[in-house]
């Protein structure tokens, strides 16, 4: 983590705002919503706002499952989450289960010594490209937990202790999905692909990015995307852009926003058409994610899409709400979830879902800071101008876990 601690706007924007006489908000008092739960294209959903939901619906699916457990996360740290998810896998792989676990082998800090009680315990650990290799410049940025083929939890959660600290201590803000129904199914089988790659140390990039470009899984109006790197568009890629061009309402919370200009473009139109909400992290541990966003405020802003930056916490959550539609999991809208890292959406058209999705948003614009074009014009100094451009093609190339030691002064 970065050891200057989390950032949001700097001395001199709130100095600025502060004179232009305007209260500028800190999100004090913010609460996570509570869960809620609705059903939506034959999926039983619960959405899980609130990091100590998390952590007890995560250890509840854990402690529950009698046959099989498959997980998959980017990062998994030696701290309390880690050592309890750890401790209660060994404990399900004691009793009978089969645990598999797929760990990043670049975002992940969890030691071989510290899994040792996994396998020790019969449980299959795998890193995927843990070696330098081409296939190296890709990462698994997925996290999902699969219990005995029928119940899953998915979403923008890593294990560490941040996803699921509370507000008030600066924990990740982040949305978790429990779902039953048959796209647990569908999950089960891109979980399979995926162990299936990490297990063979001479799986080819050319494989991956085959199977990624291939790989099909609806049922009705529910539907599994996948993102990586392809020939052309992954299924994730391709989905959203086709969403973008026809909708007349988005809703996006986003915790890093650096997409191309043709995205912007697309955005705009539905700012034109009806109306275009967007909420950015004003706190993050990555402050390039932050400068790569504000460089494309100002094309945003001309086109009337509407701006607010979180500032209770740091921001994590991936939610997209297009007009009846709705997209959620790990995916970020920037460059590397849109075309190189291995990502996994849920789309469901629902219009209740999409309503109540918009509900959750609505609560979160109510703690954040609107950008106006005025802030955004004393921000937009010649300095942080070339800086955010910079923080632009920082985390355009780089994974998050680098980029975020590199804040260009931000």
């Amino acid at each position: 983590m970065n050891s200057r601690g989390p950032v949001e706007a700097s001395d001199t924007d709130v100095r600025m705002h502060a004179d232009a006489g305007s209260a500028v908000p800190g999100g004090e008092g913010y609460a996570d919503p509570a869960p809620f739960a609705l059903e939506a294209a034959g999926q039983s959903l619960r959405i899980l706002p609130g990091g100590a939901d998390r952590r007890e619906a995560l250890l509840d699916l854990v402690a529950s499952a009698r046959n099989t457990l498959d997980l998959c996360f980017y990062i998994f740290a030696e701290d309390a989450i880690g050592t309890a998810l750890r401790d209660a896998l060994a404990e399900a792989a004691g009793r009978g289960v089969a645990v598999c676990l797929i760990l990043d082998g670049f975002g992940a800090e969890a030691s071989d010594e510290f899994l040792a009680p996994l396998r020790a315990g019969g449980a299959a650990v795998y890193r995927f490209s843990d070696r330098v290799s081409q296939r190296y410049l890709i990462r698994n940025h997925q996290k999902m937990v699969i219990s005995d083929g029928q119940r899953a939890m998915f979403g923008g959660f890593n294990i560490s202790d941040d996803y699921f600290a509370p507000p008030a201590a600066n924990g990740w803000n982040d949305i978790a999905v429990a779902i039953e129904g048959s796209a647990v199914d569908g999950l089960s089988r891109w979980f399979e692909r995926l162990r299936e790659w990490t297990d063979d140390d001479g799986a080819h990039f050319r494989a991956i990015r085959d199977t990624v470009s291939d790989w099909e899984w609806s049922d009705g109006d529910a539907q599994w995307l996948v993102g990586g790197p392809t020939g052309g568009l992954s299924t994730w890629a391709r989905c959203v852009r086709e969403d973008l061009e026809k909708a007349s309402r988005l809703d996006m919370v986003m915790a890093y926003f650096s997409p191309r200009k043709s995205s912007l473009k697309r955005i705009g139109r539905i700012a034109q058409r009806g109306q275009a909400r967007l909420v950015m992290a004003g706190k993050s541990d990555n402050n390039a994610t932050i400068g790569a966003s504000r460089s494309l405020y100002a094309k945003l802003l001309k086109r009337d899409v509407e701006i607010w930056e979180f500032t209770p916490c740091k921001l994590h959550t991936k939610l997209i709400v297009m007009d009846d539609v709705v997209y959620v999991g790990s995916a970020n809208f920037d460059m590397r979830s849109l075309y190189l890292n291995l990502e996994i959406m849920l789309r469901i058209r629902d219009a209740a879902l999409a309503d109540r999705m918009r509900e959750f948003v609505d609560h979160q614009i109510e703690a954040s800071r609107a950008i106006t074009p005025e802030l955004h014009a004393r921000r937009a100094t010649l300095w942080n101008r070339i800086r955010w451009r910079a923080s632009w093609l920082l985390v355009s190339v780089l994974d998050y876990t680098v980029s975020r030691r590199l804040n260009l002064g931000l």
